[in-house]
């Protein structure tokens, strides 16, 4: 995530524009929202999907663990997490 996001709400398609421009293209976002799982924008969901890249929202603490799940599953994978 970049820096100016602080909370979920701070979450838009620019703060994960990085994530877009990897290269090999990930296959799944993993986004931590804290110490609880928060909704994102619909449109932000849709415009990840639209490029290829499935969103994972869950709190932060779970996130992690998916995240390493994946990654041991050798899945092609990045998370963005906001500290709980």
């Amino acid at each position: 995530l970049s820096p100016q996001v602080g909370s979920y709400r701070d979450i838009t398609l620019e703060s994960l524009s990085l994530f877009r421009l990897l290269e090999p293209q990930i296959e799944i976002l993993v986004l931590g929202t804290g110490d609880r799982v928060e909704r994102l924008h619909p449109a932000v969901l849709k415009q990840m999907r639209a490029c290829g890249i499935a969103v994972e929202v869950q709190d932060t603490a779970n996130a992690c663990a998916t995240f390493n799940f994946l990654t041991s599953e050798k899945r092609l994978t990045a998370a963005g997490l906001i500290p709980p």
